[in-house]
């Protein structure tokens, strides 16, 4: 199959789908894949490095997507980048298309493309693999912006872990899933007092896991407790995820203007719309801004601070679904489990039922489904 590795274009996102050591395995499973000048730079993949792993570097992005079956790449499409897809290509990435707006799910459609979504795949574990390597790293990395923010002269001029005599930052997590899992117990191992909410069954699944006496507290995620925790949370982290679908508000307007001045919202289930009221996506070069007297943090692609770890992970991961690919993909597609489960649009038209519910479209079921 020829597979088109776009350069992101997102500003200052340096992450790229595919790193140099699964092409050379691609490339030795029969693959032709085709590179656009630069894809890896950021994430420190050079082009030579690309061309000796047997992969084709192409100089510009037409020439990446229009020599591709399957368009490879990270975030989720802008609107110039959907003008590149031809019809009946795959495009492969982080879709988040349940909070996409209108005007961009649409011409997505238009173009008549299958779009397999990274965050939708399941393993026949039933775990979602792609979305667990991006989450683990996430919630690792939020203690550190936190930290940052905390700082003066902009923060609350904190220290995370507080020293003897002063207490540590209060840190309010929303969600125990594997962001709200990994920044806690993050969070924790640098000394912040950590707070996590959600359902009774994964708070028991976390109090088997964690073993940080007094340092990380679980609660019941009903209305009432995230309001409390929230005010006095020196840092409030939205790790909401239903795959699929627009993430519920969970705090509303008036909690976030009952928080501590100056305290910090790291909004990370904001590709799925956000689960805090006050929520609006920013970007790498503008990452922040201030609500209510609150600093929010709510950058989609945020991961790509950490570009080579991150690319790597993708790339590990994804390597091996790219593999079951070949010239007969549209039977593959629908007669593997694995990717068939990441399968949210096939020639434009939805297949997803939570997607088909989000964005008010009408749901195609396949001809084996019907």
């Amino acid at each position: 199959m020829d597979i088109g590795i776009p350069k992101e274009v997102r500003d200052l996102d340096q992450r790229v789908a595919l790193g140099t050591n699964s092409v050379a395995q691609l490339v030795a499973s029969g693959h032709h894949v085709y590179v656009q000048t630069g894809a890896g730079a950021g994430a420190g993949f050079t082009d030579d490095q690309y061309v000796k792993a047997g992969a084709t570097v192409v100089y510009s992005t037409e020439e990446a997507y229009k020599r591709a079956k399957l368009v490879c790449k990270v975030a989720t499409p802008s609107l110039d980048e959907i003008d590149e897809l031809m019809p009946e290509q795959i495009l492969c990435t982080f879709g988040h298309l349940a909070a996409a707006s209108k005007t961009r799910f649409q011409k997505l459609l238009d173009k008549q493309v299958t779009v397999l979504a990274y965050e939708m795949l399941r393993d026949k574990n039933g775990t979602h693999p792609l979305l667990r390597a991006m989450s683990e790293i996430a919630g690792r990395l939020v203690p550190q912006v936190a930290a940052r923010l905390l700082e003066s002269p902009h923060g609350r001029g904190l220290l995370l872990s507080g020293i003897p005599g002063l207490p540590p930052a209060e840190v309010c997590i929303l969600g125990a899933g594997e962001v709200g899992f990994n920044a806690a117990r993050s969070f924790a191992g640098l000394g912040a007092q950590v707070t996590v909410l959600d359902e009774a069954h994964r708070l028991a699944e976390l109090d088997r896991v964690f073993d940080v006496p007094g340092r990380i507290r679980l609660m019941y995620a009903y209305p009432d407790q995230i309001a409390k925790a929230a005010a006095f949370a020196d840092v409030l982290v939205g790790a909401i995820l239903r795959p699929g679908e627009r993430t519920p508000h969970l705090v509303t307007e008036d909690m976030v203007k009952k928080m501590r001045p100056g305290a910090v919202i790291i909004d990370v289930s904001v590709d799925q719309g956000g689960c805090v009221a006050t929520t609006r996506p920013t970007t790498m070069r503008d990452p922040t801004y201030v609500k209510h007297g609150v600093i929010h943090y709510c950058v989609p692609n945020f991961t790509s601070l950490v570009a080579r770890t991150a690319s790597r992970a993708l790339s590990n991961m994804l390597r091996p679904y790219l593999q079951r690919l070949d010239a007969n993909t549209p039977n593959a597609l629908r007669s593997d489990a694995e990717l068939r489960s990441a399968m949210v649009v096939h020639r434009g038209r939805v297949v997803d039922p939570r997607l088909a519910k989000a964005q008010g479209v009408e749901l195609m079921r396949l001809p084996e489904e019907a």
